[in-house]
Order: C-alpha cells, then structure tokens, then sequence
C-alpha cells in the first residue's frame, strides 16, 4: 500500500462509523467502475466504435454543430 492511500484510510478511520461506510461504499463502486471500464476498452469492438464516436464528432465540430464548453452552464 503506498504511504499517500494509507494516510487516506487513517483519516477515513477518524470518520464516525457511518462515514466510514459510506466512503466504503462509495470507494468500492469507484473500482468496480474502474474495471467495468477497463474491459470494456479491452474489447476489440470498442476501437472501432470510439473511432466511429470521434469521427461523429469531428464532423458535428466541423459542420458548425458544437459550442465551446461553458463550465457555469453545467
């Protein structure tokens, strides 16, 4: 375990009981999310799609059909 995650887990240790789970909760949905991700990207059928995705969106940029991101908007 790297000393910087160790440090986490000790403050989280400070957490009253139902923080703590909580934080569980919400850092063990944040890994499985991480490896649903990472096999679906290992799919050979997930090149060919992102490829289709960026092209969609170069020509929509191209076409006149994007705005620039406003971050107050979101």
């Amino acid at each position: 375990m790297t000393e910087l995650l160790q440090q986490a887990f000790e403050k989280a240790s400070e957490l009253p009981q139902e923080e703590q789970d909580r934080f569980a909760r919400f850092l063990l949905s944040e890994l499985e999310s991480e490896l649903r991700w990472a096999e679906l990207f290992s799919r050979p059928e997930s090149e060919d799609l992102l490829e289709r995705l960026a092209d969609e969106a170069v020509a929509a940029h191209r076409a006149g059909l994007t705005r620039p991101l406003d971050v107050d908007e979101l």
